[in-house]
């Protein structure tokens, strides 16, 4: 048990759309990521997708939508709802998901989730 300094974690990588674990909570894995550009369509059939932006701006783009969500805001697709996260600048998001499930929803697209 100790603080984890999300600032510190995230200036370990430059990388875009490649989440980090930087924590485990309950059956979850707490990640930090860092968004530009758009991110593929795509959907979880199992479970919900969460996203609190820390820095920056991100647009999340559902099928007839679109929602704006800036820094210190979260968005929660429910599950099986297809959304693709974007942003025309860098962002820094922190993710909340299940062990193992991939960011795409797809285990043959996913990116790996090194451990920070």
């Amino acid at each position: 048990m100790h603080p984890i300094n999300l600032a510190a974690k995230l200036a370990q990588f430059d990388s875009h759309w490649d989440p980090h674990v930087i924590a485990d909570y309950n059956d979850n894995e707490v990640m930090v990521v860092k968004f530009q550009g758009a991110f593929p369509y795509h959907l979880h059939e199992d479970t919900d997708d969460f996203f609190l932006v820390l820095d920056g701006e991100m647009v999340m783009d559902l099928d007839t939508t679109s929602h704006t969500v800036k820094a210190g805001e979260l968005f929660i697709v429910p599950k099986g709802v297809t959304h693709r996260p974007r942003a025309e600048h860098e962002c820094k998001v922190l993710l909340i998901e299940p062990a193992g499930e991939p960011n795409t929803g797809d285990p043959a697209t996913a990116a790996a989730k090194p451990r920070i």
